[in-house]
C-alpha cells in the first residue's frame, strides 16, 4: 500500500480539525507530534482509545509531544462525538485536536487505510494506524492495527521514551524495556569510544561468541 513508513517525511497537508484548519508542518512545530487514526465516530473501541489518550495527554506534554487524532468524520461530527468521549472517560478532557477526512484523501496519503473494514456505504475507513513524528517532521515509528483491535498506550508511551532516550545518548532499548531500566549501547560505537561517551562504565554481556556486541549502560 502506498503512504508513509519509518523514515519517511510527513506531508505539510492542511486539515480541517476541531480546533479549526492546520498545516502539519506548522502544528508540529519543534516538537514530537502523535498522528493517531480511527475508523469512525460514534464507534466503540474509537471511543475508548481517544478517551485514554485525553488521560494520558499530561503525560504526553511533559515528553513534549502533541497529539493529533484523525477520523473521516466531518468536524460537526467529531464534536459531539467527543461529548461522549469526555462523558465515558471520567470528564478527561480532548484537548487535542482531531482532524476530519470525509474524502479518505489524508488516510491514503498518510498509510492509514483498513482494506477489510467498510462504512455501511462500503467506502474504506481508517486502520487503527498510529505514527510517531519527530521534530524534523520524519516517521520515528508506527504501529498499524486492525480496526478489531484497541491499543495500549503504555505501550505507546514506553516506544516514545524509547525513541526519545534513543536519540538523546545513542542507545537502543531491549526486549521489555521500561523506563529508568538500562539501554544498550548501540553496536556503531566502538568499545573505546563507549567509554568515552559512558564515563559512569557499562556492563558487556558474556556471552558464548566472546564478542562484546551486548553492552549495558543506565543513562
Amino acid at each position: 500500500m502506498p503512504g508513509l513508513t519509518i523514515g519517511d517525511p510527513l506531508p505539510n497537508l492542511e486539515v480541517e480539525t476541531t480546533h479549526g484548519k492546520i498545516k502539519l508542518h506548522d502544528y508540529v512545530g519543534d516538537s514530537y507530534c502523535i498522528l493517531f487514526s480511527h475508523p469512525g465516530d460514534f464507534t466503540p473501541v474509537c471511543t475508548t482509545e481517544l478517551g485514554a489518550m485525553a488521560a494520558y495527554a499530561e503525560k504526553f506534554r511533559e515528553r513534549g509531544t502533541k497529539l493529533l487524532g484523525l477520523s473521516c468524520d466531518d468536524v460537526h461530527s467529531h464534536n459531539e462525538w467527543i461529548k461522549d468521549i469526555e462523558a465515558y472517560n471520567n470528564g478527561h478532557k480532548v484537548n487535542y485536536p482531531i482532524a476530519a477526512d470525509p474524502t479518505r484523501k489524508i488516510i491514503k496519503e498518510l498509510n492509514m487505510v483498513d482494506p477489510d473494514e467498510k462504512d455501511p456505504s462500503g467506502n474504506n475507513v481508517p486502520s487503527r494506524a498510529l505514527h510517531i513524528i519527530g521534530p524534523n517532521k520524519t516517521i520515528k515509528l508506527s504501529f498499524l492495527y486492525p480496526a478489531s483491535t484497541g491499543r495500549n498506550m503504555d505501550e505507546v508511551l514506553r516506544a516514545l521514551d524509547s525513541l526519545q532516550k534513543a536519540a538523546k545518548h545513542k542507545v537502543a532499548t531491549p526486549a521489555n524495556w521500561k523506563p529508568g531500566e538500562a539501554a544498550v549501547i548501540a553496536p556503531s560505537i566502538a568499545t573505546e569510544e563507549a567509554k568515552q561517551m559512558f564515563p559512569q562504565g557499562f556492563k558487556t554481556a558474556d556471552l558464548p561468541s566472546k564478542k562484546d556486541y551486548l553492552r549495558f549502560v543506565n543513562v
